[in-house]
């Protein structure tokens, strides 16, 4: 792809607010216009195109639009590093971090807490680790509970770290979601799971579908949904 961009005398690469940004391009056989996008973190503007259209233009699509872009990343929060004594997010609270080098080197929840100890180079990582391993406890739990709601006999859960979607079911035997969503409030990650398994038995968004999904899950929809809108950028301050 590189090579081919170089042949047609163009970087793909934008300036954001100061920062130096790649531009990725995907092309999709039913891609019928460009499509622009900007990372949930900030990092990179995919574009996607037909099959037909020059990558030139794509990229000349993405620097029209610059001001644009600049503002959308503008609004995605500062990282956040976890450091001893700072604070991670987890089920809608934060909890600090008590790290000390004697500790246990495995992460453990006590009260409004997170202690874990070892090396401190390897903190983040392990606390990631940790937080997906939360995550994925959390959502097979859920996921066993919304199966028996709509009559379904469970199905398998895997992590997913996607940028833009907080989950998927692709082929109805499995459900992928977010590990970022162990940060989010309980309603906010269980309507993601109760959408998923509406899926199962609806792929599609049809009344149907929204029927169940009322039928299975518990909240206010409406509630969880605008709360991902307006909330959802700053699940990924942390963990790079």
């Amino acid at each position: 792809m590189i090579d081919w961009l170089r042949n047609e005398m163009i970087e793909p690469e934008i300036e954001l607010n100061g920062r130096t940004v790649p531009i990725v391009l995907k092309r999709h056989n039913r891609a019928r216009r460009l499509t622009l996008r900007l990372a949930a973190d900030g990092k990179s503007v995919s574009i996607t195109l037909p099959h037909w259209a020059r990558s030139r233009d794509a990229i000349a699509f993405a620097h029209a639009r610059r001001d644009w872009l600049a503002a959308q990343s503008a609004k995605i929060p500062e990282r956040r590093t976890p450091e001893p004594g700072s604070t991670i997010r987890y089920r809608g609270r934060e909890l600090r971090i008590a790290w000390s080098e004697g500790a246990s080197r495995r992460p453990r929840r006590e009260q409004d807490q997170v202690v874990l100890g070892g090396p401190l180079d390897a903190l983040e990582r392990r606390l990631a680790r940790w937080m997906e391993r939360e995550a994925l406890s959390l959502f097979e739990l859920d996921t066993h509970e919304y199966c028996a709601a709509a009559s379904l006999n469970p199905v398998p859960v895997a992590l997913s770290r996607a940028q833009r979607r907080w989950g998927s079911c692709s082929d109805k035997k499995r459900i992928r979601l977010n590990w970022r969503l162990v940060q989010a409030p309980d309603f906010v990650r269980r309507s993601v799971v109760a959408h998923e398994v509406a899926h199962l038995v609806h792929f599609d968004h049809s009344p149907a579908f929204h029927a169940l999904l009322n039928d299975i899950y518990e909240g206010d929809i409406a509630t969880a949904d605008a709360w991902l809108k307006a909330h959802g950028r700053k699940l990924y301050a942390s963990f790079g």
